[in-house]
């Protein structure tokens, strides 16, 4: 089963794909199901079930052309990202990471935004090094703390597609990546969640391309820490909820793409063969086979000026 995050003008909460681009959303079938994914998902299997049944022999609601998507879960209590953990991107960078221990950095929730959503490409004036990563996504279903290795899988709810936008600038600044991992609608998530039932990561691959081009490819048994043992090693420091989110890391570079020669590489601190910054007319793709693409148009961020008001109420970029 697929689920997603939806909103339109009527009503709003989790949908179960037909195929790639037609749901039966939930709120109209199960009302009394949860509109939250995160809470649908603190159900359990109880809700899995009850979601499915709900969807069973329907038509189709809506069509992706008629909502906006959000990210698959736009409420987790976490959402814990992986850095150096493909031993591509650990070679091509030359970063000194540990072997016993995962590198691990924390994603805010606001930031991130859903399938076929725009990412925004700052200012110029504020960083002009916006990498995408493409990156597997883990979503926890059944809450747990001190999760034994060969039994992680048990508590996954199922796997999507996640860009991991980074401003290389920002992460320099200091020894915490911090707000170069966090700029406003830097990254993106979707756009479906695939149960666990129906997915398994081991001998899957991951590919992010700009424009179409394959910019990044990556095998998962390239991954340093398995997921296995990702969720084992937090669980071992906090308890992970029903609706967290893993990002497990991404790949290296392929080489350079004649298609991007008049682009410079602009990372002030490593420089990359073959990367690639986004640009606002880009369209950023993570493809995961067995699992779905997540799409989004890049445009330009807000201009460098003070705005005295909440984000959420200003135009989000000159379109």
């Amino acid at each position: 089963m697929r689920l997603i995050t939806y909103h339109a003008k009527s009503d709003n909460g989790v949908g179960v794909m037909l195929d790639d681009t037609r749901f039966v959303a939930l709120p109209r079938h199960a009302p009394g199901l949860p509109h939250s994914m995160k809470t649908l998902l603190g159900m359990g299997e109880e809700g899995l079930r009850k979601a499915e049944a709900a969807a069973k022999g329907k038509s189709a609601d809506y069509t992706f052309d008629e909502v906006e998507l959000d990210p698959v879960v736009p409420d987790p209590h976490a959402i814990w990202a992986m850095a150096l953990n493909y031993r591509s991107h650990i070679e091509e960078t030359g970063l000194p990471t540990s072997d016993k221990y995962p590198h691990v950095f924390i994603r805010v929730p606001g930031t991130i935004v859903g399938h076929k959503q725009p990412i925004l490409c700052p200012d110029p004036s504020v960083a002009r090094a916006f990498d995408p990563e493409a990156e597997l996504a883990v979503v926890i279903g059944t809450p747990g703390r001190h999760i034994p290795v060969e039994r992680a899988l048990e508590h996954v709810a199922g796997y999507s597609c996640v860009n991991e936008g980074s401003l290389r600038e920002f992460q320099g600044h200091n020894r915490q990546f911090g707000l170069g991992k966090n700029f406003e609608g830097s990254g993106s998530f979707g756009p479906w969640l695939i149960t666990r039932d129906e997915y398994s990561y081991k001998g899957g691959s991951v590919i992010g391309a700009i424009n179409g081009i394959a910019r990044q490819r990556g095998q998962f048994d390239d991954l340093l820490f398995s997921v296995e043992q990702i969720i084992h090693y937090l669980s071992t420091g906090v308890g992970l909820r029903a609706g967290d989110v893993i990002c497990t890391g991404t790949p290296g570079q392929l080489p350079p793409s004649p298609e991007f020669a008049d682009r410079v590489d602009n990372n002030p601190k490593i420089k990359v063969k073959g990367a690639v910054n986004l640009r606002p007319g880009d369209v950023a793709t993570v493809t995961i086979p067995g699992i779905g693409t997540l799409e989004n148009p890049v445009i330009a961020d807000i201009p460098a000026k003070h705005v005295k008001t909440l984000y959420g109420s200003v135009e989000r970029a000159a379109r």
